[in-house]
């Protein structure tokens, strides 16, 4: 959506349900800004944007379910970066539905109802 890409910003606008953000995504996205050329613009662009959607802080449920699939995935040999496995944590505990463009790296978790709303 920051991207202004038409087709997420479609999806999102024909989506009858809420859309939320976990909080792990909104670090990302910080994390992001400052690495880029505009750190500025885009954080407040990031802001901007977070005044639209809900953001989903962490809690023992969201905590529990990252100790489950960390230990799962780790000992299936399917290492999967921290950030992914707390967005996918939250998806499980709060949401119906992830929508992504980083199909590859949650499909390693079987019980994830994944979207890729860039296609």
């Amino acid at each position: 959506m920051l991207r202004g890409n038409a087709k997420v910003i479609d999806k999102r606008q024909g989506y009858s349900e809420k859309v939320a953000i976990s909080f792990m995504s909104v670090a990302e996205l910080f994390y992001g800004s400052e690495k880029s050329d505009n750190a500025g613009e885009n954080s407040k662009l990031i802001e901007e944007f977070l005044l639209t959607i809900e953001i989903i802080h962490s809690d023992l449920e969201i905590l529990r379910i990252f100790g489950e699939l960390k230990a799962r995935l780790g000992g299936a040999g399917k290492i999967l970066a921290d950030a992914d496995i707390f967005i996918a944590a939250t998806t499980l505990a709060k949401c119906n539905m992830l929508a992504t463009g980083n199909v590859n790296h949650f499909k390693r978790i079987e019980e994830l109802r994944i979207e890729n709303w860039i296609r």
